[in-house]
C-alpha cells in the first residue's frame, strides 16, 4: 500500500495569523490607552454649582489637551458649569492636536442675563478645529429671557447667542448631545467637512423665536441621524453652500420643520445641492419639508434633492416650496426670485394636513421648479377629508399613487 501523505491543513496558520492580529491589536490599544490623556476641568478650576464662572477652567483644560500631539480627552462630571462666551480654537497657531474629546457627564449652563452673550453671536464656539467629538451631557443656553424681550417688542434686545457652533472645521462628532433653551439656533455648522451629529436633543419651547435646532451653511459631507428636535423655528435648515448632507431618522415637532433655505438673499449666493432627507415623523410643525428662496435676483440654486420616508402628523403645510419669501415685505416685493430650483423628489409621503392645501408650490415666473416629482404621496386632510395641491409655475411628474392629484403646468 502506497504511503498516503497528509493532506495540508491551513488551520494552524490561520490560527497564527488570527493570534498575531489580536496581539498587534491588543498591544495598540494598550499604547493608545496610555497615550490618550484625561483632564478633568475640576483640576483646572471649575466650579460644579452653577454660580461661578469656569470659562477660565475650560479654556486651561482645553490649552492643555492642545499642546500635546497624543489624543485627550477634556472631561466635565456631573454639576452645573456656568460659562460664559468661549472659542476654542484650533488652527496650528493654538493647537497642536487633531484629536480631542470633550467628554460631558454634567450640564454647562450660560449666564441668565441675556446681555453676557447676546450680541456675541455665539455662547460655545469652536474654530478651525480638526477631529473634535463633543460627547453627552446638557448645553442650557437660558434663553428664556431673551425670548421674551423680542416677543413683547422691546427695544435694543440683542440678537442672541447660538449654544454650539462649528466653523472652519474637519472630521466632528456630536454625539449624545442635549441642546436646552438657546437664544438663537441650537447647533451650527458653518464652512465644514465631515461632520456626524448623531442621538442628539433639541428642546425650546414652540414661540421660541429663530432657535433653528440644527443649521448648516456652506459645508459638505454632514451627517444628522437619531435625533429629536422641539423648538421654535425650523428643526433642520439648510442654507447656501450646503452639499452632500445626509439626514435620516428625525423627530421633529413642535417647529417649522425642514427646510432648504432661505436661500437667494444675496446676488452672489453658492446654491445647495445633493441633499437627503428620509424616515423623518413630523408633529404639528408648521411645514414639514419646504424650500424656500427670497423673492428677489439671486445666482443661487437647489437641486438633486429627495424627501423620503415622511410621515405628516398635522403639518399645516406638509410639503411647500415658496420662492417669494418677502421677510416685512422690505427689499423684494415685485421682484422674482432667481434662484433656480430643480430635480427634486418628494417619494413615500403620507399623513395627516392641518390645512386644506398639503401641497404647495409657489414658484418663481422668472426661474420655474422642473423636474420635480411625486411619487407614491397620500396627505389628508385633517382625518379623512380630501387634501388640495396648489402649483404656480412649477413643472414636473407623478408616479405610482398621489393624493392630492398633482397641478404641474406640464410633465417634464
Amino acid at each position: 500500500m502506497a504511503h498516503l501523505r497528509p493532506k495540508h491543513n491551513t488551520i494552524p496558520l490561520l490560527v497564527i495569523k488570527a493570534l498575531v492580529h489580536y496581539f498587534l491589536f491588543t498591544l495598540k490599544t494598550t499604547i493608545a490607552s496610555y497615550d490618550d490623556q484625561t483632564l478633568n476641568v475640576i483640576d483646572f478650576g471649575a466650579k460644579p454649582g452653577g454660580e461661578i464662572d469656569s470659562s477660565r477652567a475650560f479654556l486651561d483644560a482645553w490649552e492643555s489637551a492642545c499642546n500635546t500631539i497624543t489624543p485627550s480627552t477634556i472631561y466635565v462630571p456631573q454639576g452645573r458649569f456656568l460659562i460664559g462666551k468661549v472659542v476654542f480654537k484650533g488652527s496650528h497657531e493654538y493647537c497642536k492636536s487633531n484629536g480631542i474629546t470633550m467628554k460631558i457627564d454634567g450640564a454647562l449652563v450660560a449666564p441668565s442675563n441675556y446681555d453676557d452673550i447676546g450680541n456675541d453671536g455665539n455662547w460655545l464656539l469652536f474654530d478651525d478645529v480638526n477631529g473634535v467629538s463633543i460627547i453627552g451631557g446638557v448645553l442650557d443656553g437660558q434663553g428664556n429671557g431673551l425670548w421674551a424681550c423680542k416677543r413683547f417688542g422691546k427695544r435694543n434686545c440683542p440678537m442672541g447667542a447660538t449654544n454650539l457652533g462649528f466653523t472652519n472645521s474637519n472630521n466632528i462628532v456630536i454625539n449624545g448631545v442635549t441642546s436646552l433653551n438657546s437664544e438663537m439656533y441650537h447647533i451650527v455648522i458653518d464652512r465644514s467637512k465631515n461632520v456626524k451629529v448623531e442621538g442628539v436633543r433639541v428642546s425650546a419651547s414652540g414661540n421660541s423665536p429663530n432657535t433653528d435646532g440644527i443649521h448648516v451653511q456652506l459645508s459638505s459631507f454632514v451627517t444628522i441621524i437619531a435625533s429629536n428636535i422641539a423648538t421654535g423655528d425650523d428643526c433642520i435648515s439648510i442654507g447656501p453652500g450646503t452639499t452632500n448632507l445626509w439626514i435620516q431618522n428625525i423627530a421633529c415637532g413642535p417647529g417649522h420643520g425642514i427646510s432648504v433655505g432661505s436661500l437667494g438673499k444675496e446676488l452672489e449666493e453658492a446654491g445647495a445641492e445633493n441633499v437627503t432627507v428620509k424616515t423623518v415623523t413630523f408633529t404639528g410643525t408648521e411645514n414639514g419639508v419646504r424650500i424656500k428662496s427670497w423673492g428677489r435676483p439671486s445666482n443661487g440654486f437647489a437641486r438633486n434633492i429627495i424627501f423620503q420616508h415622511l410621515t405628516m402628523i398635522n403639518v399645516q403645510n406638509p410639503i411647500v416650496i415658496d420662492q417669494n419669501y418677502c421677510p416685512n415685505e422690505k427689499g423684494c416685493p415685485g421682484q422674482n426670485s432667481g434662484v433656480k430650483i430643480s430635480n427634486v423628489m418628494y417619494q413615500d409621503i403620507h399623513g395627516t394636513s392641518a390645512t386644506e392645501v398639503a401641497v404647495r408650490f409657489n414658484c418663481s415666473p422668472r426661474n420655474p421648479c422642473n423636474e420635480i416629482t411625486l411619487e407614491d404621496v397620500k396627505l389628508t386632510f385633517q382625518t379623512n377629508k380630501q387634501a388640495q395641491a396648489s402649483c404656480i409655475h412649477a413643472q414636473g411628474i407623478t408616479s405610482g399613487f398621489v393624493q392630492p392629484s398633482a397641478c404641474f403646468s406640464s410633465n417634464i
